[in-house]
């Protein structure tokens, strides 16, 4: 079963937000098509009356410029029906000026009152949209009160929920503190334990390494002077049997000198043997030709 109740304007009235909106808006679009509806009517009516006024003008002027008809030359009958027929004609003139005057009458009332209608009818619906979005502002502002209001007792409760855990948040970063305090402390002092058993060992491992290095040193001295002698033994060795091969190069050399100056003297006895032979030749040829052969 719905909790909702009915407004004289036909609105649902919801529990605790007013009217539905939905409901409002279109009410009010109905009441605006029916104002803009009586203000077109009007206005038809108001152009009917004056197109009717005006073409009655027009009738009034023709029959103003019609030429009087006298029928004297028809006789006495004629003049008798003619009588008779502009006596019938002033009434139905007068008629139809009370009808026209009865016409615009009613027209112009009809309209008046179409006007007053439709001037009411705005005013009805401009008074009704009115109550209706002033409700619906005091709703709202009932409805944002009461969200202030909601929001502030959340606002005092998420505080004191925010301190309590500020306050528990700070009780265990103290022991967590206090702990890691601790626990930093036997770590330091295992880190300085360790260190110091590094530094113990790597002082042992130096002074091992001192100790290597300096027998090194004494093999590579002792290594080096005994280069050194084996160096000195080779150089005077060297220089011995350079010597030697010196002596042994200057004796070749002499024996080769001496050995040249002997070729060249055979040499030259042998070219003294040779030109003397020539000499001798060309003097055997000069006494048998009876020329000088050169």
């Amino acid at each position: 079963m719905s909790s909702a109740s009915v407004s004289s304007q036909g609105f649902e009235v919801v529990r605790g937000r007013g009217y539905r909106p939905l409901q409002v808006i279109a009410y009010v679009d109905a009441l605006c098509a029916d104002r803009d509806a009586a203000w077109e009517r009007a206005a038809r009516l108001t152009v009917l009356a004056r197109e009717m006024e005006e073409e009655l003008e027009r009738l009034r002027e023709r029959v103003a410029g019609l030429a009087p008809q006298t029928y004297e030359s028809l006789g006495e009958s004629a003049r008798r029906l003619f009588e008779l027929v502009q006596a019938e004609a002033a009434a139905v003139r007068e008629e139809a000026r009370r009808e026209e005057q009865r016409i615009g009458d009613l027209a112009r009332e009809e309209a008046a009152g179409v006007r007053e209608a439709a001037q009411a009818y705005a005013d009805t619906v401009r008074a009704d949209a009115d109550e209706a979005a002033r409700q619906r502002l005091v709703e709202a502002r009932a409805e944002a009160d009461g969200i202030r209001v909601a929001a502030r007792v959340e606002v005092k409760e998420r505080r004191a929920e925010t301190l309590e855990a500020v306050r528990e948040m700070r009780g265990r970063a103290s022991g967590m503190l206090a702990e890691r305090t601790r626990e930093q402390q036997e770590r330091l002092a295992e880190v300085e334990r360790e260190e110091a058993e590094r530094v113990a060992a790597l002082e042992a491992r130096h002074a091992e390494e001192v100790e290597r290095a300096e027998g090194v040193l004494a093999e590579a001295k002792k290594v080096f002077a005994e280069a050194e002698e084996s160096s000195r033994r080779r150089q005077e060795e060297a220089e011995e049997e350079a010597a030697q091969v010196l002596a042994r190069a200057r004796v070749r050399e002499e024996g080769i000198v001496r050995e040249t100056e002997r070729v060249l003297r055979e040499h030259e006895a042998r070219r003294e043997e040779v030109q003397a032979h020539m000499d001798h030749v060309c003097a055997s040829l000069s006494a048998l030709t009876g020329r000088v052969v050169e």
